[in-house]
């Protein structure tokens, strides 16, 4: 006789269901079921084989309407249909099938078992489609495109991680497939260790699965890829509008020490003429590695190096691990353990695990008490004059990487194992610290970089990739975990420039930094015992195109400000991959060109290895002109380009319009009072945001901003500046127009015929031959003869033409 004790358990026939305002809910042989519709484009489902759901209350952050959706039924389906979306349920074993308004299938589960449980073990199978691709997912190496892998979301310190190593630190279980012309996205709303299968090792089906808990899924579909992954973003949180002194560029080592050296660090820059906003102080800024202290013989002043180094533009951000020490003379742990804040046995015992100070026990994030605690606690920082903190080692990271599974989580008031809670522990410590922030300095916008995190995160934390290493593979990796990041609702994510671990060349830095440039986080970090990272520590040729780099993220900051500001409405990317914009073009998915992304939208940034000089790119479709020369490109097409250290490969988009400003020593240094649009010729209309605040305070969200639209309509060579909104004072008093590709020597201004001035750009400064004999090595490149026009602004509209004016 056949066993069957190793058979999936499935859901059986649907026996009961109940019409509710949100959806549908019932029961069926073996589970119970319930479907809500969130929005039109988002579905929820969830099915378990317990009497109780077993919820994950952080990662969702709204809840679903009501009435958005009408309801049929026959012999075989339970239907849902809203504008955008359909279910049908079967009623045999209730599996889902998605389709489209139109009735195309957009995904859909095996009907014998698509639902199941193996144990606690439960998943969802569904059948693949035909080409069909998977993108996303989080922080995973790897290629652009998810089929043929398998996946787990496990957080993990993974020191020097491999460049197609998994796990990482940070899951993030949402992805979306593409076929036919049709995209979707799957949100595994399951804290447990999950594993997704996108077709490895069969021919038949994609699928994903926990090790426990319910299956809880979302499911999206809209008319394009950003819209459904705006939808993502709309379940799980916007990202809030960083500080704008978070987007210049930071310095990090572990560790710089004592305070004269950090004083020394913020001078140099100076002194240098290279800009920056941020000093990173590692775990040596501590007294014994204890957090919430401070090593008094190394900075016996904090406050006044704080204050000296607010005076030069820096800002400091100082690092938190969780593990506090447990030594019974240390206030955070007498404190912690008088008021059961930390994890614990079964029976109350806290756990301890070692790190940095040795035996340490862990604030429960998961239980409020603690999370208040940990924010009250952070007044010792915030008194100081810090402004940011980075929470590392928070998956929660021990030597010995193991956490006994039987370890207690409170998981708010539900209760919880390790099993359950560790894949949102990083997140609840970035959320603790930025709530901290908001209660100590409710003025003043919180920067959180961290580590470890789940689905949601975004609206707590920018996120880094960790402890990579020193070297080329390294160096397109990061592009391609950042690129997937973005496409996994964290927009504000980075990687560490020259890589953390190892001794980084002159030639990798050079090409890492000019790549991170083009980075939403802009930082550079190595460990201790090795080669330093600053920008002049690598010869002054290298410390040449770094300066260069550096200025021209300065330059770009009013558009990456703007950028910015629509990823906080939005929830899209600010570098976004190829993917979002070009979802159905399979050149993109291949070879090299899966690390090429779009930088503020319309810069496209091709990545290239420190010693290539020639590299063969991809154009997408439209015409393209190279940043630097201004040569214009032909796209939906391969090409080789030159690429010499100096000059990374940026194009582009025409029709576009990049603004910029003159570079500053700080992201909250004066600029001299212009905007510079850069307007590339091509067709139709194309726009652009101009936004200000005051960029450090939370006054934005009830107001305090300005704005303006610029529009040019390339058919008919007509400029708009929009009229000027907001209650917030501009600081632009005058805007200098570029026309690049136009052949326009005349435009109309207010009625009057104006005379274009014609002058040569460079957007990086030349540089010199520090050889007494000159090698010849760095060409300069310019755009030539553009034709220019300087405005004076107020807070009206303005408009320029140029097509059809004598």
């Amino acid at each position: 006789m056949k066993k069957t004790s190793s058979l999936p358990l499935v859901p059986g026939k649907v026996r009961s269901h109940h019409l509710s305002p949100t959806g549908i809910d019932g029961t069926t042989a073996n589970a119970r079921f319930e479907i809500q519709v969130f929005r039109e484009n988002t579905f929820r489902v969830r099915v378990s084989n317990q009497k109780a759901w077993q919820a994950n209350p952080y990662s969702v952050a709204i809840g679903p309407e009501e009435n958005c959706f009408e309801f049929e039924e026959d012999a075989d389906y339970l239907v849902l249909k809203t504008s955008k979306l359909q279910l049908w349920i079967g009623k045999g074993n209730l599996s889902m099938v998605f389709k489209t308004p139109s009735g195309e299938v957009i995904s859909e589960e095996d009907p014998d078992f698509g639902i199941n449980w193996l144990g606690t073990e439960v998943s969802s199978y569904k059948k693949l489609q035909e080409w069909e691709k998977f993108i996303g997912l989080g922080e995973k190496n790897g290629g652009l495109n998810r089929y043929g892998q398998t996946y787990t979301h496990w957080n993990t310190d993974h020191f020097a991680y491999g460049t197609d190593d998994d796990p990482l630190y940070c899951s993030i279980p949402f992805y979306m497939g593409l076929h036919h012309g049709i995209a979707y996205g799957v949100f595994f709303d399951n804290p447990h260790r999950t594993t997704f299968n996108f077709g490895a090792g069969n021919n038949r089906y994609s699928y994903f699965s926990a090790e426990d808990g319910d299956l809880d899924y979302y499911f999206f579909h809209d008319t394009s890829l950003p819209a459904i992954l705006s939808a993502y973003t709309h379940l799980t949180g916007p990202p809030p509008l960083p500080p704008r002194w978070a987007l210049g560029y930071q310095q990090c080592r572990y560790s710089y020490y004592p305070d004269k050296d950090v004083i020394r660090l913020a001078e140099t820059f100076r002194d240098k003429a290279i800009p920056g906003d941020v000093i990173y102080l590692d775990i040596h800024h501590m007294d014994a590695y204890k957090v919430f202290t401070f090593d008094e013989a190394r900075f016996p002043d904090p406050a006044g190096m704080i204050r000296q180094l607010k005076k030069l533009g820096f800002r400091v951000v100082v690092i938190l691990d969780p593990g506090i020490k447990a030594d019974t003379s240390y206030a955070s742990f007498a404190e912690g353990s008088a008021k059961g804040l930390f994890v614990s046995y079964p029976g109350g015992k806290p756990y301890e695990g070692q790190v940095w100070p040795g035996w340490c026990t862990f604030p429960d994030f998961t239980l409020p008490e603690a999370r208040t605690w940990w924010g009250q606690a952070l007044k010792f920082y915030t008194e100081l004059g810090v402004d940011g903190f980075w929470t590392d080692m928070n998956e929660p990271a021990t030597w010995g990487q193991t956490l006994p599974n039987v370890v207690q989580f409170d998981f708010e008031g539900a209760g919880a194992s390790h099993r359950k809670a560790r894949n949102v522990y990083g997140m609840q410590m970035a959320r603790s610290t930025r709530e901290g922030q908001e209660k100590q300095r409710p003025d003043n916008r919180p920067f959180v970089l961290t580590r470890s995190g789940f689905a949601g995160v975004q609206r707590y934390a920018a996120i880094w990739t960790g402890d990579n290493v020193s070297s080329d593979a390294h160096m397109l990796a990061g592009v391609r975990l950042v690129n997937s990041l973005g496409l996994s609702g964290v927009p504000f994510a980075g990687y560490d420039i020259g890589g953390f671990v190892g001794n980084c060349t002159p030639e990798l830095f050079a090409r890492w930094i000019s790549i991170a440039a083009f980075c939403p986080l802009f930082r550079a970090h190595t460990m201790i015992n090795s080669h330093a990272s600053e920008p002049w520590s690598f010869g002054e040729e290298v410390e040449a195109i770094a300066r260069n780099y550096i200025r021209l993220r300065y330059k770009l900051m009013p558009a990456i400000y703007a950028a910015f500001y629509a990823s906080h409405t939005s929830g899209l990317p600010v570098a976004k991959s190829l993917a979002l914009a070009y979802p159905f073009d399979d050149r993109i998915y291949h070879g090299a060109y899966d690390s090429q992304y779009l930088f503020c939208e319309n810069l496209l940034v091709v990545p290239v290895q420190s010693h290539q000089s020639l590299t063969k790119l991809y154009l997408p479709e439209g015409d393209w002109y190279h940043l630097f020369s201004g040569k214009k490109q032909s796209g939906a097409r391969e090409i080789f380009w030159e690429c010499p250290l100096n000059y990374l490969p940026v194009f582009v988009a025409a029709g576009a319009i990049v603004p910029m400003q003159s570079v500053t020593q700080h992201a909250t240094d004066a600029h001299d009072g212009r905007i510079k649009l850069h307007i590339f010729q091509g067709k139709g209309v194309w726009q652009q945001l101009i936004y200000e605040d005051d960029g450090s305070s939370n006054a934005y969200l009830t107001g305090s901003w300005a704005r303006r639209t610029v529009q040019m309509d390339h058919d008919h060579g007509l400029l708009e500046i929009g009229a000027l909104q907001g209650n917030f004072p501009s600081s632009y008093t005058q805007a200098k127009i570029y026309f690049h590709g136009f052949s326009d020597q005349v435009a109309e201004v207010g009625g009057k015929r104006v005379k274009l001035d014609v002058g040569n750009i460079a957007f990086l400064d030349e540089i010199a031959e520090f050889d007494p004999l000159p090698s010849g090595d760095h060409d300069f490149q310019i755009c030539a003869s553009v034709p220019n026009l300087t405005l004076n602004l107020d807070a009206s509209a303005q408009t320029v033409r140029l097509k059809g004016i004598g």
